[in-house]
């Protein structure tokens, strides 16, 4: 039997649900759809929010050659084939598109070899793919398309798509159900279409074992799904957009936040060890000197995890990244750092002063290398007001303390040993 998903696929723009934001009445792409006006289009959106759906609805529209192919099987010989019925459809002035699903998996001598065609008019391209277009599609093919980004699908929505499968499709009509617990089975679908109407066909399979009226109860739904869907890739956008939330959130001071995120990455299958890389640089970088030990913490967090590995190691990284949030923060040593990085690449090398040299030869000390140098541990508190900067930058500042955490010690005794020399 056709699966569901596709016999209940619509067939109109009416039948279609969600995406009112490119959809809706009155929008661009509905306007231009319904003057049957045709361009190339890159449809970038999450697993089932209905991207090859509308591409088949949009040939369907225009009346005109369609023909679908999957960048994961196909290759250049296959795009070849569709470009020459293209030009022959072209010279009696008929259109042809060419669905391709998941564009982002052909490589550029792939996405090349449509630029000419497309340029032309020969071809229409309709495009899907769940990476982010920027990084994943050549910037000439970009620049010839549309894009056009995809929500995935809300709760209403898929309510009503779920519905809409109850009351259209044939067989479903012959069901005699006792219950569906529609709630539990939008909750694990995420969004998604395609999973929502997947899961809901085998829960019905199962149910029928048990005889009639069908119950499709939580239990039915769990034991198909096993786990809610993960919408997690490591190596496409959405592993930046989780890492970059989890980080600013301890940036921010939410140890909630940044646990969550931090969930988010681990069930999706993410190596702990990045995560904790990334949390060392964040103790220098966001916190500092306001609380030294951050760093201590994290390189030890990280020591850890490689040691004891999954599972355990999540709880290890919890830890980590609760503390890191509940720190007071400064950037004061990342600012001081990238001051001194833009004077060095900017001016002169300036000559260390002579005081500060290196003296290991008779004639270095004939020089006076190293003369009237002061050790700091035969005065007082081991400090001796001196200068150690080339002459040149002997008022240049670049560490910054702030007034949070332990920097304000630091701060208070940096004044108090300089004495109005440096700006504390």
């Amino acid at each position: 039997m056709i699966p569901l998903a596709e016999r209940v696929r619509p067939k109109s723009l009416d039948e279609f649900i969600g995406q009112e934001h490119i959809l809706g009445k009155n929008k661009a792409l509905r306007k231009l759809l319904e003057q049957k006006k045709l361009f190339s289009i890159i449809f970038w959106g999450p697993p089932g929010s209905g991207k090859t759906t509308l591409a088949k609805i949009i040939a369907k529209i225009v009346e005109t050659d369609f023909y679908q192919i999957s960048a994961v099987s196909s290759g250049v010989k296959e795009i070849r084939e569709i470009i020459q019925i293209a030009e022959k459809n072209f010279e009696v002035g008929k259109s042809t598109i060419l669905f391709i699903d998941e564009i982002h998996r052909f490589n550029k001598a792939q996405q090349d070899s449509l630029l000419h065609s497309i340029e032309s008019g020969q071809l229409i391209l309709i495009g899907a793919t769940t990476e982010n277009p920027s990084f994943e599609v050549i910037s000439p093919l970009l620049s010839r398309c549309k894009i056009y980004v995809l929500k995935p699908h809300s709760e209403s929505e898929l309510k009503r798509i779920l519905h809409q499968a109850l009351e259209k499709d044939e067989y479903l009509k012959k069901m005699n159900f006792q219950y569906i617990d529609e709630d539990f089975l939008i909750q694990i679908s995420n969004g998604d279409a395609r999973i929502l109407l997947s899961t809901f066909e085998i829960a019905i399979e199962l149910a029928k074992s048990k005889g009639e009226p069908l119950n499709i109860d939580k239990d039915i739904i769990a034991e198909v799904a096993q786990s809610k869907k993960i919408d997690y890739d490591k190596f496409g956008e959405e592993h930046y957009n989780l890492i970059s939330a989890f980080i600013k959130s301890i940036r921010g001071s939410d140890p909630d936040a940044a646990v969550y995120y931090l969930a988010r990455m681990l069930e999706g299958g993410e190596d702990p060890l990045f995560i904790a890389r990334r949390m060392i640089i964040l103790a220098a970088e966001d916190i500092g000197n306001a609380s030294p030990n951050a760093l201590v913490i994290a390189v030890s967090a990280f020591q850890a995890c490689h040691f004891i590995g999954m599972p355990e190691a999540r709880i290890i990284l919890s830890q980590c990244a609760t503390y890191l949030a509940s720190q007071p923060k400064s950037n004061a040593a990342y600012l001081a750092i990238e001051s001194a990085i833009n004077d060095v690449r900017k001016l002169p090398n300036y000559p260390v002063p002579l005081h500060l040299r290196n003296a290991p030869t008779k004639l270095m000390k004939d020089l006076n290398y190293g003369k009237d140098y002061k050790y700091a541990h035969d005065f007082t508190e081991h400090f001796v007001l001196e200068n150690y900067l080339p002459e040149e930058l002997k008022f240049k500042q670049y560490y910054f303390p702030t007034d949070y955490g332990q920097e304000k010690t630091i701060k208070e005794r940096l004044a108090n040993w300089w004495k109005g020399k440096k700006k504390y």
